[in-house]
């Protein structure tokens, strides 16, 4: 009886060990497709993210681009799209998850479009006054942006290779601060450059955290790179005469560095930047974009070089709409009193992609990151999605430009929490 058991137990582990090493091997091997696409509209074109501006734009000072990463386990196929816009609104995001499902098979919920927030690109969304000029898209370019970026996705998705992937992190926490500074009486106002009225106001935390993506084909040589970062792409005075120029800020000489020194195709997501401004932002400093480019450049340089990379991974995506209370006074008339958007997290790995749609107080971002407790965890703000500011609820007591400016009800950044903390967990 002893002896049949004893074999009936080899069999047993046997047949487990086999059956491990049969899935092991059976697994589809990494593979991902990089491209990148000008996306720079003529000069003439309205652009987007200061009030202060009374004209069209009149200069290119660099280009702007949308790039992609297409990511396959052999099961599911995800894409992360990377534009040099201030914004892009949910309708427009899914235009084109449509037309990319239509032609690679690509689930819409598996295809997240970011904005790295640069405030000298075109405007694509019609604001109010709808009547002023100067507030008025052009559809013509909105359309062909949707059919470009849409086209990227294909043509990444058709030249996928074996990879590698792999994270890490750096810190850079000199060159931005919290632009929401706390006066004696508690109450805040906005900071725009330092130092200014240094001594007399407190500065508010900051996340200097630099995650950094290495994806790299079979011979260790990288394909693609993110730089996940969260500071406003707003490094140069708006006094300057570069008010009126198409530029991509600070993330677009950092991504030409990185791919200059590194090759491959480096692509830019903004963090929790909300509130997060650059150190650059004085009137006296020259080239404030190449300074903090560089800068930044510099901290991903030095961790791509050592990110420990793997092809046995898999890929999951979750994906979920919810709702923001709207304020009393910014509901419309007969309208709703809600605003719906959504979240999104993807699972490459032991490495987690959270897209939050808008722009995201620093304060949330840290919050999630704690709570969450995941190393590789990278926090994309205005993914799929371009509203309002999501303040927490301190910035709704203390007052300033983010939460009176915002047409979402208190409670907005603890909603969104939530939300983001529920869906990491339900994808662990």
């Amino acid at each position: 009886m002893r002896k049949y058991i004893t074999f009936k137990a080899i069999l047993l582990i046997g047949a487990i060990f086999f059956s491990n090493t049969c899935s092991s091997a059976g697994r589809a091997a990494l593979k991902g497709g990089v491209a990148k696409i000008n996306i720079t509209p003529p000069v003439g074109f309205n652009l987007a993210g200061f009030s202060a501006r009374v004209k069209p734009s009149d200069d290119i000072a660099d280009e702007l681009y949308a790039k992609t990463l297409v990511l396959d386990d052999g099961r599911n196929t995800l894409a992360i799209v990377c534009t040099d816009l201030v914004g892009i609104p949910l309708n427009i995001t899914n235009q084109i998850r449509k037309i990319v499902k239509e032609k690679t098979g690509i689930p819409q919920k598996n295809i997240l479009i970011c904005a790295s927030h640069t405030h000298y690109g075109p405007l694509l969304t019609e604001r109010k006054p709808a009547d002023y000029p100067l507030y008025l898209p052009d559809k013509s370019y909105v359309q062909t942006l949707i059919n470009k970026i849409a086209g990227l996705v294909l043509v990444a998705h058709k030249n996928m290779q074996e990879v590698k992937i792999g994270a890490a992190k750096g810190v850079i926490p000199e060159i931005i601060y919290n632009r929401r500074t706390k006066k004696p009486d508690g109450s805040v106002k906005v900071t725009w450059g330092i130092p200014y009225d240094a001594s007399k106001v407190t500065f508010g935390p900051t996340e200097p955290e630099v995650c950094v993506l290495r994806v790299e084909d079979t011979g260790g040589a990288i394909i693609a790179s993110l730089v996940n970062f969260a500071c406003h792409p707003t490094s140069e005075s708006i006094f300057r005469d570069c008010l009126y120029s198409i530029s991509a800020d600070f993330p677009g000489y950092t991504m030409r560095v990185v791919e200059q020194i590194e090759g491959g195709i480096c692509l830019f997501a903004q963090g929790t930047g909300g509130n997060m401004a650059a150190i650059t932002r004085l009137r006296e400093r020259k080239n404030p974009r190449l300074q903090m480019g560089k800068a930044l450049a510099g901290e991903v340089l030095r961790r791509l070089q050592f990110v420990p990379t793997t092809g046995n991974v898999t890929l999951r995506v979750l994906k979920k709409a919810f709702n923001f209370p709207l304020k009393p006074d910014r509901i419309k008339e007969g309208g709703k009193n809600y605003l719906t958007t959504e979240i999104q997290v993807f699972k490459i790995g032991d490495i987690y992609i959270l897209g939050l749609p808008s722009e995201v107080l620093v304060e949330i971002g840290l919050e999630i990151k704690s709570k969450a407790g995941i190393d590789n965890l990278f926090i994309i703000s205005i993914s799929n999605d371009y509203t309002d500011y999501i303040c927490h609820d301190q910035a709704y007591e203390e007052g300033g430009y983010e939460s009176e400016s915002s047409n979402l009800a208190r409670g907005a950044g603890e909603i969104m929490i939530s939300e983001a903390l529920n869906l990491i967990n339900g994808i662990r």
